[in-house]
């Protein structure tokens, strides 16, 4: 395995656990809209509240993977397919509700490494 995707695949993950985990209930520079946390800016873009439940379990079981891939590389590509389309959602949502382009710029980053990561 090439250091670089290594690397990429630990970006990706810890970004996401960081995110889904540590910061789920922090306000951040990134969030969408004027979300305080992860609840209200699933409610910034119109998603409704499961819908949040079924995106974290995703986001948090490629995350994973991804990290168990740097042990059994099957599961590094399909996890990071999964990421760069979760990503590219999360990058439309920004869109959608017509956030700065900063705001969008970390899902942006995750869904490009994601992309190189399932590509390569």
């Amino acid at each position: 395995m090439e250091p670089i995707i290594i690397i990429f695949q630990i970006i990706i993950a810890l970004g996401i656990l960081n995110v889904w985990i540590l910061r789920f209930g922090r306000s951040t520079n990134w969030r969408g809209g004027n979300a305080r946390n992860m609840k209200e800016e699933f409610a910034v873009y119109g998603l409704p509240g499961w819908f949040m439940g079924v995106i974290c379990f995703l986001k948090l079981l490629f995350a994973l993977s991804l990290i168990a891939g740097l042990w059994f590389q099957p599961l590094t590509k399909p996890a990071a397919a999964g990421m760069a389309i979760l990503m590219l959602g999360a990058v439309s949502m920004h869109l959608k509700v017509k956030d700065p382009l900063k705001k969008a710029l970390p899902a942006f980053a995750l869904l490009v490494l994601s992309l190189i990561v399932a590509v390569i």
